[in-house]
């Protein structure tokens, strides 16, 4: 099978592509601003440059490639840099989303008219936003895909305008999609998110001896899975989800923020002393994110088998190894 991945420099790009090559797929990954895990990967994989936002780079990948499957990773992905680029957050994911599929039609139009790849979108749980915080006013709290979409960061809203352009090219144009709103992963190669931060600066205190760990608000609860168990589910949605759908990917497990201090306080055998930062507060923030998953597994029989004591263990051996 041909396969396109972008967003192959990032931690699930970068773990997917390796999975797809050692599986026996032709793999071609995209890659644009971080090279870093890239340059990680020492299997022979082809990886090009290309900033997805403009149209001629990805209308010649696709119509030279005509990859079966696309994994469209590639994003501006924190919350909080899209606050300060709001704009530049709207254009990386929505235009480069609108070129993926604008870049279908021509190699359809051009090179095969019964061209028929599957195209799965990382859209995101950023988009239900406020709806979660309701829900959890009337007791409730594993989110259904069928629930109202009120993003509360321009990040979340960009992934609102990727999924329904989605749903839009597939409804007026055919082009067989799946619309993953993936809820909170991690795991190595991770950056700029709780796990992957918390365990970073232990692995510095460690090193230093100077026993402190930078947190925003540990009150939040979210639940988070292992980049592998995310992988997979990407890989089965693929395979033997309903095309035109959108899938919670969501783990079962939920974790408060100080959860993962002692999970990697018992990790390291010390004790942090807790440094509240106000940088790391953000304006508005879900008290719980979980997603309910009912979907997810009848169609394509996705579990969840890494413990999360296990993706902090190799987290902190990661960060051990690079630093």
């Amino acid at each position: 099978m041909k396969v396109l991945v972008t967003g192959a420099g990032g931690m699930v790009g970068s773990h997917m592509v390796e999975l797809l090559h050692n599986r026996g797929d032709k793999v071609i990954g995209i890659w644009h601003k971080n090279k870093k895990n890239v340059e990680q990967i020492t299997l022979p994989i082809k990886f090009v440059q290309c900033d997805l936002r403009y149209a001629q780079g990805i209308d010649e990948l696709i119509m030279d490639f005509m990859p079966d499957q696309i994994y469209h990773l590639a994003a501006q992905s924190y919350p909080t840099v899209s606050w300060i680029s709001p704009s530049e957050t709207i254009d990386v994911n929505i235009n480069s989303t609108i070129n993926i599929y604008e870049a279908i039609k021509k190699a359809r139009k051009y090179i095969d008219s019964s061209y028929d790849p599957m195209v799965v979108v990382a859209c995101s749980s950023a988009e239900y936003g406020e709806t979660l915080n309701q829900m959890q006013g009337k007791g409730e709290v594993y989110v259904k895909e069928t629930a109202e979409l009120q993003p509360l960061h321009p990040y979340g809203v960009s992934k609102v305008g990727q999924d329904l352009i989605s749903f839009q090219y597939f409804m007026n144009d055919h082009i067989r999609c799946i619309r993953a709103r993936i809820f909170n992963s991690t795991g190595t190669r991770k950056v700029n998110d709780v796990t992957s931060d918390f365990t970073r600066r232990a692995v510095e205190a460690e090193k230093s001896g100077i026993w402190e760990l930078r947190v925003g608000n540990l009150d939040t609860k979210r639940a988070i899975m292992d980049q592998r168990d995310l992988v997979k589910a990407l890989m089965l949605l693929a395979e033997k989800g309903k095309a035109g759908d959108v899938y919670n990917i969501s783990s079962e497990y939920v974790y408060k923020m100080s959860d993962i201090v002692e999970l990697i306080e018992k990790l390291i055998g010390h004790k942090l002393e807790i440094k509240v930062d106000p940088a790391l507060i953000r304006p508005t923030d879900e008290k719980i994110i979980v997603g309910d998953i009912t979907k997810l597994k009848k169609d394509t029989g996705w579990k969840q088998d890494i413990k999360m004591e296990q993706t902090i263990k190799d987290m902190l051996e990661y960060w051990h190894n690079i630093s």
